[in-house]
């Protein structure tokens, strides 16, 4: 190993570099050219690939320098070495007159530059943007991989967020229908004691207006638990949507058709328990803002995918409402749909009305979270 460090005070930290060269006279060409240059480096050369994978694991280098050509071997083969070791380097070759076609395919290959032996004065150069380049390079690999570690983290959190709020919601409509539901019930069975010892009409008349009142809030309590806790998911998903279109046309009037091509399709209660309430939330946007005349929903599981399609012929959504950072409605809803390992489409035109589509594939129902996760 031979080892050249010109003026220590030129740089705070020298260059370590591994030499692929079996002439003792072009290492010592490149060597000059450094030293030519004030670089302050340390220099490893080595003429065999044994001494190359050796070298990998005993030192840390910051680049590779090869000539093409050696004794049974080119540099690409150190290359495949370099690729399967720990050792992650910017790789230069320096070699005689190899012809472009050969260059250009080892640039091609991942190879950082090429510099022909007679050029060593632009070597430094050469050195110094391979190592920017390489530096560059890594900051955005490990930039991409923490955007997927954060991504992933992100995933998970909506994944508890969301089962915390169906673990919340079954909570709550449990309270209702065993304190306020048990309530409710017992104040009709008094209403209808009195309605039956009532000795004057108005009192009578009393007790009339006070049973419709309790009905109607009966009514409330139980449309609040369906909405809380879809029961009804309990006779399929099918039943439950159909339950959810009907709901929409008599509360909004507006004309709602449901296509199924498969009213007992089956799937697992989280998928069945996403496609639910994406048709819930797309019919509440629907209610609020389209401003439509129709309402189509389709149903199916053909080719092992479940897809839910709400379509309407409103007003649309503007690209603006579409991408408003506080539209958690729409963003929930892909969340949702990403956690179940679905996506969610949106399609959308002003004036030409909206179709929220949501696609499941059937086939990779194991990884979803178990229906435990929800209720």
């Amino acid at each position: 190993m031979l080892t050249a460090t010109l003026d220590p005070q030129l740089q705070q930290h020298y260059l370590n570099i591994l030499h692929l060269e079996d002439s003792e006279l072009d290492h010592q060409l490149v060597c000059r050219a450094l030293r030519k240059d004030k670089l302050a480096f340390q220099i490893t050369r080595v003429d065999t690939l044994n001494d190359f994978t050796q070298q990998l694991a005993q030192q840390s280098f910051d680049i590779v320098l090869a000539d093409y050509r050696l004794p049974g071997f080119t540099a690409l083969d150190a290359w495949s070495l370099l690729q399967t070791s720990a050792a992650h380097l910017p790789f230069i070759l320096l070699s005689g007159a190899i012809g472009e076609p050969a260059a250009v395919a080892a640039i091609q290959l991942g190879i950082s530059d090429y510099l022909p032996k007679d050029d060593l004065q632009n070597l430094a150069r050469v050195i110094g943007s391979a190592l920017e380049v390489f530096k560059a390079k890594a900051a955005e690999t490990r930039a991409v991989s923490e955007l997927a570690a954060s991504e992933r983290r992100l995933a998970h959190f909506a994944q508890h967020l969301q089962t915390a709020i169906e673990n919340e919601r079954a909570a709550i409509a449990r309270e209702i229908h065993d304190d306020i539901g048990g309530s409710l019930a017992a104040v009709r069975l008094d209403l209808a004691w009195i309605a039956r010892h009532s000795q004057t009409d108005e009192m009578r008349e009393h007790v009339a207006t006070a049973t419709d009142m309790l009905q109607h809030a009966i009514g409330a309590s139980q449309r609040i638990m369906m909405n809380l806790r879809p029961a009804i998911l309990d006779q399929g998903l099918y039943p439950a949507i159909q339950w959810l279109a009907e709901s929409f046309q008599r509360r909004s009037s507006v004309k709602t058709s449901l296509v199924c091509n498969q009213p007992a399709l089956q799937c697992s209660k989280p998928i069945e328990l996403t496609a639910y309430r994406t048709a819930q939330e797309a019919l509440t946007n629907i209610a609020k803002y389209a401003q439509c005349s129709l309402v189509k929903i389709e149903l199916s599981d053909a080719e092992g995918v479940l897809t839910l399609e709400v379509s309407d012929n409103g007003g649309g959504i503007s690209d603006a409402a579409l991408n408003n950072p506080a539209a958690f409605g729409i963003r929930g809803l892909k969340e949702r749909a990403k956690v179940a390992g679905g996506w969610l489409d949106i399609s959308t035109r002003p004036g030409h009305g909206t179709t929220v589509i949501l696609t499941i594939p059937l086939d990779g129902e194991s990884s979803t979270p178990t229906e435990a996760d929800f209720l």
